[in-house]
């Protein structure tokens, strides 16, 4: 176990905030009415995205720094083009999963740094299991990670899954495209035995963070917030969010925060 991860102030924050931000949804999960209704852009919202969403803005007010939340105001590229540190957290992330009752979303929270996700948590509440990373310091998944009877375990350092000569694909759930489909025939010459794992939210990143994945390719719309607090969890594991065809680290507070396509690796 790192102690030196735990030794962080603002770590030990974003832990609470997911933790209890997870307790708040599993509430809401065991009933019968989510409150579904639709943004904007069409996506699903329900009580429990609100309900984590008010949990984390209250934890990570006391630290100062300011928040960008999905389930948040609107916030100008005036205001926050001038921060230098601040939070980026998707309350939950994978609401469509949550809906339909997989178990396979997230609470996602990232301290950002000139553009660059620096330390994350990744809490996955209906199995207890949380992810935490930062730069310098390695990346943990803790077991039972609500209970007093939690495991922390270090995630490997660089290096990938293909032990037994089969190298691991995962693709989003949702949005397995022909794109993806693709990209994923072209790493054949090289790894002839490929297996496609399907998952939602940011839990494909923690894959490969993990070691449980090879890669996760996503051509398709992503906003920073999905993938932020996952990517801080990879690199402090030694690995890469890039973007597709460029190989440069995907960034981070963008005047339009939409991502590119990227790849995890």
């Amino acid at each position: 176990m790192n102690a030196a991860l735990f030794s962080d102030p603002l770590l030990k924050v974003a832990i609470m905030a997911a933790l209890e931000a997870g307790r708040k949804i599993m509430e809401i999960y065991a009933d019968d009415d989510y409150g579904v209704e639709l943004k904007g852009d069409a996506s699903p919202l329900t009580l429990a995205d609100k309900a984590a969403h008010e949990v984390i803005m209250q934890a990570l007010r006391q630290t100062g720094l300011p928040v960008l939340s999905e389930e948040g105001q609107e916030i100008s590229y005036a205001e926050r083009s001038v921060w230098e540190r601040f939070w980026m957290v998707d309350p939950l992330d994978g609401t469509k999963e949550f809906i339909s009752r997989n178990g396979e979303f997230t609470v996602n929270i990232a301290l950002i740094e000139q553009g660059c996700p620096v330390l994350g948590a990744v809490y996955v509440p209906v199995i207890d299991e949380l992810y935490i990373g930062q730069e310098g310091k390695g990346a943990l998944l803790i077991r039972a990670a609500a209970s007093e009877a939690c495991a922390a375990v270090s995630l490997p350092y660089g290096g990938g899954a293909e032990a037994d000569g089969v190298y691991r694909v995962v693709c989003s759930r949702s949005h397995l495209n022909e794109e993806t489909l693709a990209f994923i025939e072209g790493l054949r010459t090289e790894h002839p035995e490929i297996e496609i794992v399907q998952r939602g939210s940011s839990l494909k990143i923690c894959m490969v963070a993990a070691g449980d994945a090879d890669t996760y390719p996503r051509f398709g719309p992503t906003m920073e917030w999905d993938t932020a607090a996952g990517h801080a969890v990879v690199r402090a594991a030694g690995k890469r969010l890039v973007v597709a065809g460029s190989g440069d680290e995907v960034q981070y507070n963008k005047e339009n925060l939409l991502n590119p396509s990227f790849v995890v690796q």
